[in-house]
């Protein structure tokens, strides 16, 4: 059974950092690559960052560009979002997913499994 577990989200003043962990049972590395998207009231799923099956190649939207990194652990087969500058427009439910087909996607739909979500607040 795939499981996606996130943690690592809270409430932080703007300009601080929070680092997202996805701890992925069930998948065996290296056979995904793994996404995170954001998602707040009323608005869809949106795109944040994506890594390939062995975390040579990176994609970031516009908005988050230079300020978030992704990585992850081969060896704990866990995924990583370190978030500085935080902004309150970065406010949202930040979920991981898990892409079988191993490259980097940014279409929401594209990916198999997902995580069940933690939510960041970034006050002003």
């Amino acid at each position: 059974q795939v499981q996606l577990v996130e943690s690592g989200g809270g409430l932080v003043q703007a300009g601080g950092s929070l680092r997202l962990s996805c701890v992925a049972s069930g998948l065996t590395f290296p056979t995904y690559a793994m996404g995170w998207f954001r998602q707040v009231p009323g608005k869809e799923r949106e795109f944040v960052a994506a890594i390939n099956w062995n975390g040579g190649r990176t994609l970031y939207a516009d908005s988050v560009k230079g300020r978030f990194t992704i990585s992850r652990d081969k060896v704990k087969n866990t995924g990583y979002l370190q978030m500085n500058s935080l902004k309150p427009e970065d406010t949202a439910v930040y979920y991981c997913a898990a892409d079988l087909t191993m490259g980097l996607v940014v279409d929401s739909g594209a990916y198999d499994y997902w995580g069940q979500g933690t939510q960041v607040t970034v006050s002003s």
